[in-house]
């Protein structure tokens, strides 16, 4: 089996990129590093069966040699990058995804859209399933990602319905693990940066808003049971136990033993006030649910970033 990975260098595709390489397939990792880092693939580029390619997906991709999967990950992702990085982000969704698309067809290979639990913005369902369509303001700051990846689950189904293309769609909720960066913006390496530099820990509002972690080898079990089913309908992906950001900086603080203090900072526009996936289709169709205890992935994930400082 052969696999291009779109944005196979970000934190999320380089675990899929070894993943799959441990299970024999080749593997054409794509990424422009806007984002992504070599280092991240560092550990198993020498491998056989790897190939990495520099290239920006929102341009015209070539690929010489048959696919079984075109397994589109690349863009932005967390909130510091995709509002640094607006007309990328939008791009990458729409002609990035078209283009990603578009060797799929061409190839007659399978295709996977790693979408966001993003795309239910700051819902009014909860927790959210996915015949729900969300609550997006399309023109606030963080509509540059949630409706980038609305259009690409959009032309993702209207190339599934018109031209055949065999096609998921995972909608992933707030995923963590070692190869994060930890100026990315996102709570949980943010919170271990600060606690191991024994930084006050920033929470943003009061820190009673809701989300929802689940390690990365569960995220990557999903996505490869998600491959291998049936199913062209959207797929939630993410742990159904709900914690405030305040519950999860002091369970890092517990973690880290610092005596951080925690601070508040002002809540960021249009912040989701909750986020917890209603994993039902997932348990039905993958027969998947997440494994890791948060605590234990926590604990993963500082000593990767000790080991980093070490470095």
């Amino acid at each position: 089996m052969r696999a291009l990975v779109t944005g196979g260098a970000g934190f999320i595709g380089s675990h899929l990129c070894e993943f799959l390489l441990h299970q024999g397939w080749e593997v054409v990792c794509m990424d422009n590093f806007v984002t992504g880092s070599s280092e991240n693939v560092a550990p198993f580029q020498a491998r056989p069966g790897f190939g990495l390619v520099r290239h920006n997906v929102t341009e015209y991709i070539r690929v010489d040699r048959p696919l079984d999967w075109v397994l589109h990950l690349a863009s932005p992702a967390s909130p510091r990058d995709y509002l640094e990085l607006p007309i990328q982000t939008l791009k990458v969704g729409a002609l990035g995804t078209h283009n990603a698309l578009g060797v799929a067809k061409a190839t007659g290979a399978r295709f996977l859209l790693a979408s966001t639990s993003e795309v239910y913005g700051d819902p009014h369902v909860h927790p959210q399933r996915e015949d729900y369509w969300g609550n997006v303001n399309p023109v606030g700051p963080r509509g540059v990602y949630d409706e980038a990846k609305r259009f690409a689950e959009a032309i993702t189904m209207a190339y599934h319905r018109t031209h055949g293309v065999d096609t998921r769609i995972a909608r992933i909720f707030n995923c963590f693990g070692p190869r994060m960066r930890g100026d990315d913006g996102r709570a949980i390496p943010a919170f271990i940066s600060q606690a191991l530099a024994s930084r006050p820990l920033t929470v943003f509002g009061d820190g009673s808003q809701t989300r929802s972690f689940q390690y990365i080898a569960d995220l990557i079990d999903g996505l490869w049971r998600l491959m291998r089913a049936s199913v062209n309908d959207p797929v939630n992906l993410g742990n159904p136990q709900e914690m405030t950001l305040l519950d999860l900086a002091k369970r890092i603080l517990r973690l880290t033993g610092t005596t951080s203090e925690i601070v508040f900072r002002p809540l960021p526009t249009d912040d989701p006030k909750v986020r917890q996936p209603d994993i039902g289709r997932a348990r039905a169709l993958l027969g998947w649910e997440p494994r890791v205890e948060v605590d234990e992935g926590l604990r993963l994930t500082i000593d990767w970033f000790r080991r980093r400082l070490r470095a």
